[in-house]
């Protein structure tokens, strides 16, 4: 069982290792990459983490990846994932700014800072699953369906031990998606500031 596991964390974090690569290559592209050869690349690129390519190496790359990131949340995973869908939406700056906002105030209280220990709650805490369960709630009504999707299948992921820890903070946040969600709120931000004030310089009188 271990085994598989261990199997199953490889193939999920060479995906994704994969999908990042890809959308770092669409980042600097020109023009946008059609799913096909979206698909092509994430199957050759996944297929070079996964499998041990030698070169001094005795693992596979992906195992590499993994001692230094550990196993990724769900979220993040299925969020990257996603991104790379045609009908995919933007990611709401509401969730961003409520994943950034989490974060900041979990993180120093789950290190050791006050008496409370907020990691402690992703053990079977029913008040927790409640809570996570209406930021689906509020996802669907903000209509991100995307996002209820991914956090009902973190939860799914969680109850199934899907990864080796117990814990459901561990499938839905991890220090990655923080920084991430943190400097896309912030650039969301940016770009709107720019363009109001592009807007306010084309309507300017005279």
């Amino acid at each position: 069982m271990n085994s598989l596991m261990q199997t199953i964390a490889l193939i999920e974090l060479s995906i994704t290792s994969a999908v990042v690569l890809v959308l770092i290559l669409q980042k600097f592209s020109q023009q946008e990459f059609p799913v096909i050869a979206k698909i092509c690349l994430i199957l050759l690129l996944g297929n070079l983490f996964f499998w041990p390519l030698g070169l001094g190496m005795e693992l596979p790359l992906a195992a590499y990846v993994r001692g230094v990131t550990g196993d990724l949340s769900i979220v993040l995973t299925l969020l990257l994932w996603s991104s790379l869908l045609p009908s995919s939406k933007t990611t709401p700056s509401i969730f961003k700014l409520a994943i950034a906002m989490i974060a900041l105030g979990f993180y120093p209280f789950a290190l050791g800072l006050g008496m409370v220990d907020p990691y402690a709650w992703g053990y079977g805490s029913i008040a927790f699953l409640i809570a996570v369960l209406l930021f689906a709630l509020v996802c669907g009504l903000a209509n991100w369906a995307t996002g209820v999707w991914i956090i009902a299948i973190a939860i799914i992921a969680w109850a199934a031990h899907w990864h080796e820890s117990a814990n459901l903070w561990d499938y839905l946040l991890d220090p990655f998606l923080a920084i991430w969600m943190l400097f896309a709120f912030f650039g969301t931000l940016n770009k709107r500031r720019k363009a109001k004030a592009r807007s306010g310089y084309l309507f300017r009188p005279g």
